[in-house]
């Protein structure tokens, strides 16, 4: 039975396992805290037995002020373990701003504001031959989209002519690692084909829960949290042409259109 090991049970991950669990795999997961089918990160000697008998190995986990953790404790034995497949979910963050412009795997990166990214994405490409790196945009799905913002009365509208962004549905990040599995190792961008205005999609949230659209308002009028700031300091237009040729994957939500009616059924 194929077995994959998940360090970091987030949002894509732990929708990444349920997957991977309806079609038969054994999955263990390693977080902060033990729980049921999870190891705590902190416990070596588990999770350490489970890299070493586990057929494929999946980090989630982000760099934080000192690097990234899950290489820092545990990255020689992920290199030698005997693994049929090993991944890392990273960020299209690391191209940095484009003023617009496509995106691809050979862009420069570490030109933003993430160089830790940066750096451990390209740690995670060094650590073995067999590494598959999928470089994210926006992620939402069901519970994490527009349509919640805007259900909530927390969604907002940036007066930032030009400004577009990629984004991705969280069940194509998902398909997307499944058909690595057998396909060549190397970098992919999974994002869907139309990047858009975060306005543009608040507007169709709006009008798929027919709510009024909240106000145009300048960065300065806003009021965002400097997380959501720096958010705007970047646009980028990300392709996704090297999945589709290499792994034969294709979004099964090809814009924001069809992601947030598929999020809006499935929440119903």
């Amino acid at each position: 039975m194929p077995h994959m090991l998940i360090l970091g049970l987030g949002y894509t991950a732990a929708r990444l396992a349920g997957r991977l669990r309806a079609q038969g795999w054994q999955v263990t997961g390693v977080r902060r805290t033990a729980g049921p089918e999870a190891l705590a990160f902190a416990d070596e000697a588990a999770v350490h037995a489970a890299i070493a008998g586990t057929t494929h190995i999946l980090s989630s986990v982000p760099p934080d002020g000192e690097g990234d953790p899950v290489l820092a404790r545990y990255g020689a034995a992920i290199a030698a373990a005997p693994a049929l497949w090993a991944g890392y979910l990273s960020s299209t963050g690391v191209y940095g701003d484009t003023g617009g412009a496509w995106v691809d795997e050979a862009s420069p990166m570490g030109q933003g504001r993430r160089t830790a990214r940066t750096e451990a994405d390209l740690a995670w490409g060094a650590l073995r031959a067999d590494m598959r790196r999928f470089r994210l945009p926006g992620i939402y799905g069901p519970g994490r989209s527009a349509l919640d913002r805007v259900g909530r009365g927390e969604a907002h509208r940036i007066d930032l002519p030009g400004q577009v962004f990629s984004r991705v549905h969280v069940d194509d990040i998902v398909a997307g690692v499944i058909a690595s599995f057998d396909r060549p190792p190397g970098v992919y961008n999974l994002a869907d084909d139309l990047p858009a205005p975060h306005n543009a999609v608040i507007e169709a949230a709006c009008a798929l829960l027919d709510k009024p659209l909240p106000p145009l308002l300048t960065l300065g009028e806003a009021n965002l949290s400097p997380m959501a700031r720096a958010f705007y300091a970047e646009n980028r237009r990300v392709a996704n042409g090297r999945a589709r040729r290499l792994l034969g994957w294709k979004p099964r939500y090809p814009t924001y259109c069809e992601g947030l009616t598929a999020c809006l059924a499935e929440e119903s």
